[in-house]
């Protein structure tokens, strides 16, 4: 069901994280959200980083905000992305070093390389009992965020799978029971967020397209079962709020973790069969080589997202590069089922706020661009808006 992207042609989002302010220094640690929302520090820290976030989006000209990941640590590579469910979900406890637990989310690096440093910094606890959705309060969340501003707020979380595979399970014993344990765990605190009022859901970081494109799929994990899993998270869901589902090639840090460009393609029929109504894709680190097989391939029914600048790099796309990839994609889209975004989240220990403030007036300046070609009504884009610049004409 659509409901953030109904009535707007090309509306523009961001995938989710943004760079933390210097000053946001409190941290959640293993607290609940509700716990640490007591505590007026964190509290006031954090309701301030949030609008923060939210007026930044807002004065780029955003239409599809996030909270920025406001809820997550600042921790080496931005590994609370991957904590902070199995912190605060039933059935999880204890602490060890990734390189002892034999988890299977992340990928090894000799020491002196940077993710080696990131994966020497990961502690996840152990999967010892039946999985609940805990203390996870998603609606808490997104409501503090979506009281702020009134665009929509997109909330985002962590697939099922990533979780399971990131600890220890000395419980079901089977990665396939875990998982599944976790995503009806994940549906049920779903449920509640879409009852609550949240326009937008969006899954990140699905395996279905990794284990498509990089042919490590066998009889255990494999792009099939994926997509089962990513269908029994989100049942339900889709005649209460929109869905999306991310898909993204990692970024700890802002580092590429392949040493190649793997691709899309192999991925694109299980995709279709995602219970989603958008499908994201990085396109701008890959110069648009898949846009027209991308944008051909996804099934009518779905909208596409595309990335239009890259969260790897500090340079700033330009207006024009971003119009530019998206006037090749809607060679072969219509305009009502594309959404520009960003490749993934600029957070994550990626870049400074000022990057990722101007990479966000881009996006919304080349959207602007196409939309004056195509006679689209334009956003406002506060900080373009040469009235208010305070450099002197002389």
């Amino acid at each position: 069901m659509y409901t953030a992207t109904a009535g707007i042609v090309l509306p523009t989002t961001i995938i989710g994280s943004l760079p933390r302010p210097a000053w946001y220094t409190e941290n959640l640690g293993r607290r609940d959200f509700r716990e640490a929302m007591v505590d007026r520090f964190f509290r006031e820290q954090y309701l301030d980083a949030c609008s923060a976030y939210l007026r930044d989006q807002e004065t780029a000209g955003i239409d599809i905000v996030t909270d920025g990941d406001c809820r997550f640590d600042a921790d080496v590579g931005g590994h609370n992305w991957f904590s902070y469910p199995a912190l605060r979900m039933d059935g999880f406890a204890g602490a060890h070093a990734y390189r002892t637990q034999g988890g299977r989310a992340g990928m090894a690096h000799k020491r002196g390389h940077i993710l080696h440093d990131i994966l020497e910094a990961r502690v996840m606890p152990d999967l010892v009992g039946p999985v609940g959705r805990g203390t996870l309060h998603y609606t808490a969340v997104w409501k503090a965020a979506q009281r702020l501003t009134p665009r929509p707020v997109k909330f985002g979380t962590i697939t099922p799978e990533l979780v399971a595979m990131a600890v220890r399970d000395l419980h079901y014993k089977d990665i396939r029971k875990a998982i599944m344990a976790v995503s009806d765990a994940l549906n049920e605190e779903l449920t509640e967020l879409a009852n609550a009022g949240c326009p937008v859901i969006q899954m990140e970081e699905t395996q279905i397209h990794l284990l498509a494109a990089k042919g490590l799929a066998d009889k255990v994990l494999n792009p099939e079962f994926m997509v089962e899993v990513f269908n029994n998270t989100v049942r339900g869901l889709r005649g209460k709020t929109e869905i999306w589902c991310h898909t993204c090639w990692g970024n700890p840090a802002g580092q590429r973790i392949f040493d190649f460009q793997p691709s899309y393609l192999p991925a694109i029929p299980h995709l279709n069969r995602v219970d989603a109504d958008v499908v994201t894709f990085e396109t701008c680190s890959t110069g648009g080589a898949e846009l027209e097989a991308i944008c051909r391939g996804v099934a009518d029914g779905k909208k596409v997202a595309i990335g239009v600048v890259d969260h790897h790099i500090l340079q700033v796309e330009t207006p024009a590069q971003v119009a530019d990839i998206i006037r090749r994609a809607l060679k072969h889209l219509p305009p009502e089922r594309l959404v520009v975004s960003t490749d993934c989240g600029m957070g994550r220990e990626g870049m400074s706020r000022r990057h990722a403030f101007h990479k966000m007036v881009s996006i919304v300046q080349g959207t602007n661009i196409v939309r004056r070609e195509l006679g689209l009504p334009e956003a406002a884009c506060l900080a373009a808006d040469d009235r208010f610049s305070m450099v002197e004409d002389h």
